[in-house]
């Protein structure tokens, strides 16, 4: 493996050397997302094995007045989504809201212009004269805009389990980041994947229709085409593992055999040895203890949550301590 010094033009250049010359090699969950991927995602969230879209929806729907009761503020809130994606679960409770003419304005907020995009088409077909402002950005980047939202009370909505994709320490980092842009009334309200039967885990990460081997493989597929790269995407499979004892899924790419992949863009040689692994993504899952004590060690407190009638998942509305 040999490198160059050159300039990174983009995160995702910085990103993929660093991954690809560490040892054991690795690339971010958050470069699957391109029009492609974003398209593998929604036909993921489709699947009868993937449960939280499913969980995290029943929520939703059969419980929108208490959690739009505990959103509303004295002058109305700002609803600021961040990983909004198509807005499936949130159209639910931005109708309720508008049917109840309750004062807010929507901020999805999203690392794909492309999904942004869609949803603001989407949402303003389907629920005319609401008030939406999409900004495209990473996490990281939104939160150090989200003290400037202080006119009034703000709701910071996060679905889909995305804190599961950061490890305990990062977590907490995250919770308390966004602590430090609330203000005492605001509000975060957070999806978080419950332990379960680890079959079922895996069954929704390692699905047999593939598609979530398609997914997680579309970031070579975005090296080949973005970086002038030779990967051989089929030379690689897509492996899936849980340890019940801490909750947490991993996702892998393995190479079936040697191999050299040279990415041109970056001056870029890598070597795998067969059966050497891209580690590219954790799924966390959890419980009350290990979010009670996320919270606590970011300076947060739960105030109240709801579970689906299978147990599979909640969403935490946490409020500053």
């Amino acid at each position: 493996m040999t490198t160059k010094t050159i300039t990174y033009t983009s995160t995702f250049e910085e990103d993929v050397i660093k991954g690809l010359t560490s040892f054991p090699k690795s690339l971010s969950s958050k470069y699957f997302y391109d029009k492609k991927g974003d398209k593998l995602f929604q036909d993921i969230m489709a699947m009868p094995t993937y449960y939280l879209t499913n969980s995290e929806y029943e929520i939703i729907s059969s419980q929108q007045e208490a959690i739009s009761t505990a959103f509303q503020g004295e002058n109305g809130f700002d609803l600021i989504e961040l990983g909004a994606g198509d807005g499936k679960k949130t159209k639910v409770l931005l109708k309720y809201l508008t049917q109840q003419n309750i004062d807010f304005s929507y901020l999805p907020i999203d690392i794909s212009q492309n999904v942004l995009d869609g949803l603001k088409e989407s949402v303003e077909k389907e629920i005319p004269g609401i008030d939406i402002r999409p900004q495209q950005g990473t996490y990281f980047e939104v939160l150090e805009d989200l003290a400037s939202y202080n006119s009034r009370k703000k709701v910071i909505m996060v679905l889909g389990s995305n804190i599961g994709n950061l490890l305990h320490p990062k977590a907490i980092e995250f919770l308390a980041n966004i602590r430090e842009g609330m203000n005492t009334d605001d509000l975060l309200f957070m999806g978080f994947d419950q332990k379960k039967n680890p079959q079922t885990i895996l069954d929704a990460y390692n699905d047999k229709e593939g598609i979530t081997a398609a997914f997680n493989k579309n970031v070579l597929h975005r090296i080949n085409s973005e970086l002038d790269a030779n990967f051989d995407v089929d030379q690689f499979t897509h492996w899936e593992v849980y340890d019940p004892e801490t909750g947490t899924a991993k996702s892998y790419l393995v190479s079936k055999k040697e191999q050299h992949v040279r990415i041109n863009k970056l001056e870029l040689d890598v070597n795998f040895k067969a059966w050497e692994t891209i580690h590219t993504e954790i799924s966390q899952k959890y419980d009350d203890t290990v979010v009670t004590w996320l919270a606590d060690e970011a300076g947060l407190q739960i105030a109240d949550q709801f579970v689906d009638s299978k147990g599979f998942y909640k969403n935490y509305l946490f409020k500053k301590k």
